[in-house]
């Protein structure tokens, strides 16, 4: 099961569920719940019964047992000493990334509650040049884990937008958004940080315009389906309508506060268990692998990209949670390019995502996608290395 408005998987049994004229709906949290609610107009009575009748357990909670046992590994290094450089390597990433953590989750959760989707899938469905740059632009806004990204971007599909703004979402969103821009200057400071995220929305920019050419010429599968909207819809118009409408107030402002809040605790429950699992493995890697391996094997040669793009097709992280092993790579080796190539071929060549692609769009649109893609990461990350 899907839950339709993160695209997140759910569990039947466990996953709160409302059935809407005959058709049951199941969600990975209250706030998807009543955000399904509120745009599909649904009786606050139904909704307020469907979220009371399913809840998860503490132990249940991902992010708790994560951090949990990252706290217990820590506490224990006090008394098992070879502990102790698992310690030093958890306590050095979480001074560098905390603050990034926090503010791209506030923010995240500002764009969740101000952002309507609706716009979203409006801009996605124009079979354009500039829908490309739409499409990189609204990724950008998209402050989801790729696993969400992935179920959301074949929703869109389905909704009547483009192969090719489809393929460009779907790459601009897990590296080029807003949270993951905060946690990579966290940890890469500045400049590489941006090297890294203009990299990935110059090869998100130039594989939806290849797809493009494809489509014209019919070498991958075209959506005939078309996204259903008025013809003289505006954009501009729209949130100047919103703005006319909103009427300030103390009320409002809390029930904003509250949206907001909502949208930050529901992104932090997606995403945060995954930044934790990857400061994790990144501290293990950083404490107990020796140096000469990282030098030996990912160094910035040919060889060493193509052991880390290797690495990056195997290792299945959500982008959050590939950040901090990205960073590792590049402290020990000093080879950003092999640190950009972690991270984007993990995008390029994830097997679920061209497994899902290949069943939902098409074959031909599932096999171009490494093909047009890796190449171009490989140039950036030699190009990375040669720079810095």
């Amino acid at each position: 099961m899907q839950d339709p408005i993160c695209g997140m998987s759910v569990s039947e049994k466990s996953s709160l569920r409302l059935t809407v004229s005959g058709q049951t709906y199941y969600f990975c949290s209250e706030h998807c719940l009543k955000k399904f609610a509120s745009q599909n107009k649904v009786d606050a009575d139904m909704v307020s019964s469907c979220a009371g009748s399913t809840s998860l357990p503490w132990y249940k909670n991902k992010t708790l047992l994560t951090a949990a046992i990252l706290l217990l590994l820590y506490v224990s290094s006090y008394f098992l000493p070879i502990l102790g450089p698992f310690k030093q390597s958890l306590t050095m990433y979480f001074q560098k990334a905390w603050w990034a953590i926090a503010l791209g989750l506030i923010l995240g959760g500002i764009i969740d509650y101000l952002v309507p989707r609706e716009y979203i899938s409006y801009v996605l469905a124009r079979r354009k040049k500039r829908t490309i740059v739409y499409s990189v632009m609204l990724g950008f806004l998209m402050s989801v884990c790729n696993h969400g990204i992935l179920a959301i971007s074949m929703e869109l599909y389905k909704k009547g937008a483009s192969t090719s703004a489809v393929i460009a979402f779907l790459l601009a969103s897990p590296w080029a958004n807003l949270p993951i821009t905060l946690m990579l200057i966290g940890f890469f400071g500045f400049l590489k940080a941006i090297y890294i995220i203009v990299v990935a929305i110059i090869i998100a920019l130039v594989t939806g315009y290849i797809y493009q050419f494809l489509e014209r010429r019919q070498l991958v599968e075209t959506n005939s389906q078309s996204l259903m909207f008025e013809e003289d819809f505006s954009i501009m118009k729209d949130i100047q309508k919103r703005w006319s409408d909103v009427e300030f107030s103390s009320d409002y402002l809390k029930e904003t506060a509250h949206g907001i809040y909502g949208g930050v605790v529901a992104l932090s429950n997606m995403v945060l268990w995954w930044i934790l699992i990857g400061i994790g493995i990144a501290s293990f890697a950083g404490a107990y692998i020796p140096p000469h391996f990282f030098h030996q094997y990912m160094g910035p040669t040919v060889l060493g990209l193509v052991v880390t793009l290797i690495m990056a097709t195997i290792l299945e992280v959500c982008s959050e949670g590939t950040a901090p092993l990205a960073f590792e790579i590049f402290r020990q080796t000093g080879a950003l390019g092999n640190s950009l190539v972690f991270l984007m071929a993990g995008v390029a060549t994830d097997y679920t995502e061209i497994g899902l692609i290949w069943h939902n769009i098409g074959r031909r649109a599932a096999l171009w996608l490494p093909a047009i893609t890796v190449p171009q990461i490989i140039l950036f990350g030699i190009l990375a290395n040669i720079i810095f």
